[in-house]
């Protein structure tokens, strides 16, 4: 399925976008999603393409209009969020947390005195990843637990509770470790910084200021998605049976999952545990609108831009990638290097990439879990002609 929002005005760039149907039609046809999407803008206008279908109970082709949960994209709304409030004179990144939650990132060797907003914002605070704990492990990539915890409505002082759980990975400002907890605190300081939600604050300086029709902050209490939106398929998403949940580490958890054979499962109603590091809920058209705004600098001022923007190394995370504040830079094979916001959670995997001139984004999004990594370079190489510098 093809959408022309605007006639290309070459053979050449009808060409290219042939290929990346080709791409999407691929993807499905190797079975490694349901569904697959991309939505480019470039010197030609939009173009929409699409493969395999919104729900596979009715057989519904995707649509434009398909909203769906965008995962660790969330991040980086939480981050503008923050950049903007430091623009505006009401906090620095380089206030330490405990500035902001005075003895809340503390016990098992958690330091909010030594720990900034920068840091959070960074993956480099040192945080333990609460994604791998035990207890998440337990109630959400077992069968059993997730059976039962499947509509658990999480609170804030409950996420903040889990990441204390755990101790850190290393000092703060020592390492990269991906860590939801470090978002989660950083919602934290925004509800503190201006008396009102990290949800409004979203809506205030990114969904309001850019016009986003079809996005929306998902509450931690909601288990449906608003609006037309396509179903979340997952495959994998549990331990082999027997697997000790304590066992789980960032290397070995993908060899300790289940066989990504048979029918996928439908988890599309389901609460989310990620609340801030994961609350966005958008549209392949709504995030190219996101991504340019934050690629080109119209969102931030030039400060808060370059901050954004300024990158650092990254372990056990995507090959090759560096990351800056909520976003994160992905290197080509052939030099070039794009801008990115990323997001995968059960079901669901959204990636938007774009040139740093940002005169060529696309955004995909898949409604399948279980392959999501290479199907999106698949695709992303079929629009921008070089496959992913992933060598070692």
């Amino acid at each position: 399925m093809t959408d022309m929002r605007k006639s290309p005005t070459t053979a050449s760039v009808s060409a290219g976008y042939e290929r990346v149907q080709q791409a999407l039609d691929q993807v499905v046809a190797e079975q490694s999603s349901p569904s697959a999407v991309a939505e480019i803008r470039d010197e030609s206008g939009t173009w929409f393409g699409s493969a395999g279908v919104a729900d596979l109970g009715t057989g519904r082709p995707r649509d434009p209009g398909d909203r769906f949960h965008a995962g660790s994209v969330s991040k980086a709304f939480i981050a503008t969020a923050l950049l903007t409030l430091e623009a505006e004179g009401s906090l620095s990144l380089d206030d330490t947390v405990d500035t902001w939650l005075p003895g809340v990132v503390s016990g098992n060797g958690n330091d909010g005195t030594r720990m900034t907003i920068r840091q959070l914002l960074s993956n480099t605070s040192g945080l333990g990843v609460t994604g791998l704990s035990p207890e998440i492990v337990r109630r959400y990539h077992t069968r059993s637990g997730f059976a039962e915890n499947r509509f658990h409505v999480w609170t804030m002082d409950e996420l903040l509770r889990l990441q204390m759980s755990i101790p850190p990975v290393s000092a703060p400002g020592a390492g990269f470790a991906y860590a939801n907890g470090g978002f989660q605190i950083a919602g934290a300081i925004i509800e503190r910084a201006t008396g009102r939600s990290y949800a409004d604050e979203i809506d205030r300086t990114v969904i309001r200021q850019l016009g986003l029709a079809d996005t929306y902050v998902q509450d931690l209490s909601e288990s449906r998605l608003r609006g037309q939106h396509c179903k979340a398929y997952s495959k994998g998403l549990f331990l082999r049976a027997g697997v000790d949940p304590e066992s789980l580490t960032a290397e070995n958890y993908q060899s300790l999952l289940e066989e990504t054979g048979g029918d996928p499962l439908d988890i599309t109603e389901r609460t989310y545990f990620e609340g801030p590091a994961g609350c966005v809920v958008s549209t392949t058209g709504d995030l190219l609108q996101v991504a340019h705004a934050l690629i080109t600098g119209s969102l931030l001022p030039p400060a808060q831009h370059r901050a954004m923007w300024t990158t650092g190394p990254t372990a056990n995370w995507i090959p090759n990638a560096r990351y800056g504040l909520g976003v994160s830079t992905w290197p080509l094979a052939d030099g070039r290097v794009l801008d990115v916001l990323s997001g995968m959670t059960g079901g669901t995997a959204s990636v938007t990439l774009g040139t740093p001139d940002g005169a060529l984004i696309v955004s995909l999004h898949l409604n399948g879990d279980w392959n999501w990594y290479m199907a999106c370079y698949q695709i992303a190489e079929a629009v921008f002609g070089s496959p992913f510098d992933v060598a070692g």
